[in-house]
């Protein structure tokens, strides 16, 4: 891994003729002229249907402001609007906020191109007003994808459709096929006449180094790693780094004119591509079912002789989601189906999807029950294509072929017509399979789906909004923005609506409560300090009620508990120091402050988290608190987390901005973290903390 960074620093300063100076934006169409609320930021086609505005500025006191578009001699009512940011919720485009000297990417809707307008405006549509504008000029020439030759077929089965360079980072290969078989295959850069050793690895799709898995007419996108583009290379190969093998390639050509990389392309298969023409196509399809009581998501899209399937709920690592057709194409029958287990590996830490067939309601025994393929003589159909577990919502997307040779273990799936159904959650037993899962987690009603379907979307709820497996909702994530003090006890995890069902990580029985709060969200700014009173623990010798406070990148903490090579995975950035032997010892070990129960865990009958506190009483033993300071770094990532330096999983996020973003939000957003009284017993030892730390300094 070392030797190759270093490759791609040597690489990235080659230098090489290259179609642009950098920074290179697209195509300048020009400044936006400002005539009222200081519209200001340079205007650029990034391609045919995107544009980029550098340092985009606007006050945001419009009533009902918005990016707008039209081809009229100049801006007016007639116009479009460009929704920003392009992925609302809401039924509307959002109005217009304020910006400060902002990167924005705009993308043209309903299949506008650039051609098709004659000019860019910030419009106020209740005042009829122009707040701003830039004209664009006629004829205007703006980079272009540029469709390649197939990868060149040489060994192992290798071939696509035309390849397309999507942008300067970005490659689309259609229709691709590799059999897996290489024993260390990457996607492989470099430069020279034909692929060599002395290239470079491309990360697959999924954005992972791994060697190369197998290939079934899939369509997939990569980027290009670090700072390199499509100027500093002269192929794209799949490369044997072992044997020193060229699967096949593409050269890139020199006379190139793409898009720049900006951010606008997605790993996705792009709306408007089409290998043989330049037209437009449909947009990718959109389909999405809800089932069991809409706690389990499936969406489906058939490529070639496949269907790619996504199914996403809020379970435990303990659980397994099940999805396939039913044994009965009239009915909800579980005996004869074919369906795909998906879970969580503990073990592995890996996501796994396993083809199953049903020929009795009972637990495999080997030969009959509900089994794995594999088990009974049969073959896993299906393969992994990405898994995600994010805020206890776990998702898994697998590809499964239309047809198999497999007469008795899979069913074949209708290219055009529709097919009974089957969904289920349960349990895995200790061979990490299906296990019996209770009447209400299976489906018991007909439902079915026709898998060729563009736009089969029923779903009402986001991903981010599945309601829990066992149907209890979590209380509200508690935020705090705007503060610079965080007071830090311990208290209960809110049973089955607080830690766990907030963060889908495993609880102990405690955890931090910030400003009295159950482990909020913490917003802070780089380059601004904030100060941590800790009031969590001083004796080593009682584990259970020592808990020291530190920040790092992980989100389980728990750092006295892994080994050296361990350690230094994390980075830390508060919290921790390190004695004259290189040590590292806790530096917040305060008193101890617990928040109790009065009497037993209200949880359950608490509506919200305010409820359930009032059903708590604060408790500190005799002693002092401790703080420490912490400046953010300007390099900080966008998320950190606050955790326990003995113990896993007893605290949450940290949400790192840009400077001024705090003071942007203007109150919105911001829960009673924001107005938070502070405890006067609280306050007061805080107080002489800092006054007997004082003395203390002043006497040395």
């Amino acid at each position: 891994m070392f030797k190759y960074l270093i490759g791609v620093a040597i690489l990235s300063n080659i230098v090489v003729s290259r179609k642009h100076p950098e920074p290179y934006y697209g195509t300048k169409i020009g400044p936006l002229q400002d005539f009222a609320h200081g519209i200001r930021g340079i205007v650029y086609a990034v391609d045919e249907t995107t544009i980029f505005i550098k340092g985009f500025s606007y006050d945001g006191t419009g009533p009902d402001a918005f990016f707008w578009i039209g081809n009229s001699p100049r801006p007016s009512p007639e116009g479009i609007i460009i929704p920003y940011p392009e992925d609302y919720r809401e039924r509307d485009p959002p109005v217009l906020k304020s910006h400060n000297n902002t990167d924005i990417i705009l993308r043209l809707p309903m299949g506008k191109r650039i051609r098709d307008i004659r000019w860019l405006s910030v419009w106020c549509r209740r005042f009829t007003v122009d707040f701003g504008e830039v004209f664009i000029p006629p004829n205007l020439e703006v980079p272009k994808p540029r469709v390649l030759p197939e990868f060149k077929r040489l060994a192992h089965g290798l071939r696509s459709d035309n390849i397309t360079i999507l942008d300067a980072k970005t490659f689309y290969i259609p229709n691709l096929h590799y059999d897996g078989a290489g024993p260390d295959a990457y996607f492989w850069v470099g430069n020279g006449t034909e692929p060599t050793p002395f290239g470079f690895k491309v990360p697959n799709e999924l954005g992972s180094f791994e060697p190369l898995r197998g290939y079934l007419g899939e369509d997939i996108e990569i980027q290009l790693p670090g700072t390199m583009t499509v100027y500093d290379i002269d192929w794209l190969a799949v490369w044997c780094v072992k044997f020193r093998h060229n699967f096949g390639h593409v050269m890139i050509p020199k006379d190139l004119d793409v898009p720049p990389a900006l951010g606008q392309t997605k790993i996705s298969p792009p709306w408007w591509y089409n290998p043989t023409t330049t037209t437009t196509v449909p947009p990718a399809p959109n389909n999405c079912r809800e089932f069991l009581d809409k706690r389990l998501q499936v969406r489906w899209i058939m490529k070639g002789d496949r269907v790619e399937i996504t199914l996403s709920a809020r379970i435990g690592d303990d659980k397994y989601m099940a999805f396939g057709l039913s044994g009965d194409n009239n009915k909800a029958q579980m005996i004869g189906a074919d369906i795909t287990v998906v879970f969580f590996d503990k073990d592995l830490r890996s996501f796994r999807a396993e083809d199953y067939y049903i020929s009795h309601l009972s637990q495999c025994d080997g030969k009959s029950g509900v089994c794995p393929d594999e088990r009974i003589g049969g073959r896993n159909d299906v393969s992994v294509l990405h898994g995600d577990r994010t805020n206890g919502v776990l998702t898994i997307k697998y590809s499964k072929p239309l047809h198999t040779n497999e007469a008795i273990n899979d069913r074949p799936i209708p290219e055009s017509d529709p097919v009974s159904v089957i969904a289920a959650f349960g349990p895995l037993n200790n061979r990490t399979e299906a296990n019996a899962h209770t009447r209400k987690d299976r489906t018991d009603t007909d439902s079915q789906i026709n898998f060729s379907d563009l736009n089969d979307n029923q779903c009402t709820l986001t991903v981010e909004n599945l309601p829990p497996e066992d149907g209890i909702l979590s209380w509200p994530p508690a935020k705090i923005i705007g503060e610079n003090t965080f007071y830090v006890k311990i208290g209960p995890t809110g049973g089955a609506k607080g830690y766990s069902k907030i963060t889908g990580l495993p609880s102990w029985g405690t955890c931090y409560y910030i400003n009295d709060l159950l482990i909020p969200e913490l917003f802070v700014e780089r380059g601004q300090t904030y100060r941590f009173v800790v009031e969590t623990g001083e004796s080593q010798t009682n584990p259970a009620r020592f808990h020291p406070l530190y920040i790092s990148d992980s989100s389980i903490g728990g750092f006295k508990q892994l080994n050296e090579e361990q350690q230094r995975q994390q980075r830390i950035y508060a919290g921790i120091d390190y004695d004259s032997n290189g040590e590292p010892f806790p530096i917040a070990t305060g008193r101890y402050c617990e928040w109790a129960h009065k009497s037993i865990d209200r949880a359950l009958e608490s509506d919200t988290f305010e409820n359930y506190k009032a059903t708590l009483r604060l408790e500190c033993d005799d002693g002092q608190a401790t703080f420490f300071n912490w400046t953010v770094p300007m390099d900080a990532p966008d998320t950190l987390y606050y955790q326990c330096y003995v113990h896993q999983n007893l605290g949450w996020k940290i949400r790192v901005v840009d400077p001024g973003y705090i003071s942007q939000q203007n109150g919105e957003n911001v829960t009673a973290g924001a107005s938070i009284s502070i405890p006067t017993e609280t306050l007061s030892v805080y107080l002489m903390t800092i006054i007997l730390q004082t003395i203390i300094i002043w006497q040395l």
